[in-house]
């Protein structure tokens, strides 16, 4: 909520604007690993799409290994260019950063789409793919490190909605594969309706990136002037009081000094005095406050990346051939983790059904979402006004050496197998 002199988020444009700018960074992501059954078939040297969006073709004896290929060559382009990102933001203007981002993530996906009706051989087939996925995810890294940068200027809950958009995805492209394996039209048609999907999100999240200069509420605080910087810490303050008491979190002596502190820091604004410029953030200085949640962000997507979905997504349904079997990767395996891990995200409850791969499914991605929140929720708030955006830029870079850590590990656990 606006305090002060700062502006209503009308119509809550801005929150919807992040949210879906959230959901457009991981579409990339999440549309190729959903869409594992048709490129497992192409794989397998069916270019015609009749039996890939229902069928589970990962084995043993896949030598394209493409499942684990596809999650390494997603993260490591994210690890690098988000390392960069962290270290080179100043450099590049951010609204070239992210238009120009956004832009070739849907040039890209285009020719992914243009793909389905080409002939060609497996093994180039297999390369082409691999770049674009390499190529998609360097710019994706560019982008989400450029929006978390801006969300560190922003009050929390923006950052809480961003999240949010991320987990909603993983929904949407699963959703997208099963309207596509039900809707009844040939397979190549309903392969390029989904590849088209993603188009559609990207050109809506370049509509909203280009809406929010002329959003007033997203002036205010995106504009990061040096003025602003010790009302915004303030607000920061509030908010972690304000948090404790809404959880019911008695008093203690850190709530105390905090409340002290916050007195005091009012009773100083008496006399305004002129605006000094705050120094440049220091990486380092901010990794040295930010370095345990940092750490616990890491661990969390080192174990999930691991087995999902390069692991996951070779599970199939006990119950035989069928219609269930045809529908239990996509639903079982990348729509239920999507849907827990949004739930997790968003700090709601979760609930089991008694199966075990399914239980261990929802426990997996309920707990993956909302760690995932909660640290990169919690690092802004441990860090001066002005370290935000380099905190937003650092968080993203661990993320990814997580999703790195863990897409690696994936290789040696489907050995073990």
């Amino acid at each position: 909520m606006a305090r002060g002199d700062a502006p209503r988020d009308s119509y809550h444009l801005v929150g919807i604007s992040f949210f879906i700018l959230g959901l457009g960074t991981l579409l990339p992501w999440n549309f190729f690993i959903t869409a594992i059954p048709y490129f497992q078939g192409r794989l397998a040297g069916a270019n015609s799409t009749a039996e890939t969006l229902g069928t589970n073709h990962t084995s043993p004896t896949d030598t394209f290994n493409f499942n684990n290929w596809v999650t390494l060559l997603s993260q490591l382009p994210l690890l690098l260019f988000t390392l960069l990102n962290s270290f080179l933001y100043q450099c590049i203007p951010e609204r070239v950063r992210i238009l120009g981002s956004l832009l070739v993530i849907l040039l890209l996906f285009t020719l992914t789409a243009v793909l389905v009706k080409v002939d060609m051989s497996p093994g180039i087939f297999f390369s082409i793919t691999m770049a674009s996925v390499w190529l998609i995810n360097s710019f994706g890294a560019v982008l989400q490190g450029s929006l978390f940068g801006q969300l560190g200027t922003m009050p929390s809950k923006y950052s809480t909605l961003f999240l949010s958009g991320q987990g909603l995805a993983g929904i949407f492209a699963a959703l997208a594969m099963l309207i596509s394996m039900a809707s009844g039209v040939d397979a190549q048609t309903s392969a390029l309706g989904y590849f088209i999907t993603p188009c559609m999100g990207t050109i809506m999240s370049i509509v909203c990136y280009l809406s929010l200069p002329h959003l007033k509420f997203a002036r205010y605080y995106l504009a990061k002037k040096p003025s602003k910087a010790h009302s915004q810490e303030l607000e920061t303050k509030a908010e972690l009081l304000q948090s404790d008491e809404k959880n019911g979190i008695p008093n203690s002596p850190q709530r105390a000094a905090l409340t002290l502190d916050l007195d005091l820091e009012k009773e100083t604004e008496v006399e305004p005095e002129e605006p000094q410029k705050p120094e440049k953030p220091s990486v380092f200085i901010v990794l040295r406050k930010i370095w345990l949640t940092a750490l616990c962000l890491v661990l969390v997507f080192t174990v999930t990346l691991s087995v999902f979905p390069a692991i996951t997504a070779m599970v199939t349904s006990s119950t035989g051939p069928g219609k269930w079997s045809q529908f239990f990767n996509p639903i079982c395996c990348f729509l239920l983790f999507n849907v827990m891990d949004c739930l997790g995200r968003s700090l709601t409850s979760y609930f089991l059904w008694d199966a075990y791969f399914i239980t261990f499914m929802l426990l997996f991605a309920v707990s993956n979402g909302y760690l995932v929140s909660l640290t990169m929720c919690l690092a802004p708030r441990q860090v001066l006004p002005q370290e935000r955006e380099v905190t937003g830029t650092l968080m993203t870079f661990f993320l990814a050496l997580g999703l790195s850590c863990g897409a690696s590990l994936s290789f040696l656990f489907k050995a073990l197998l």
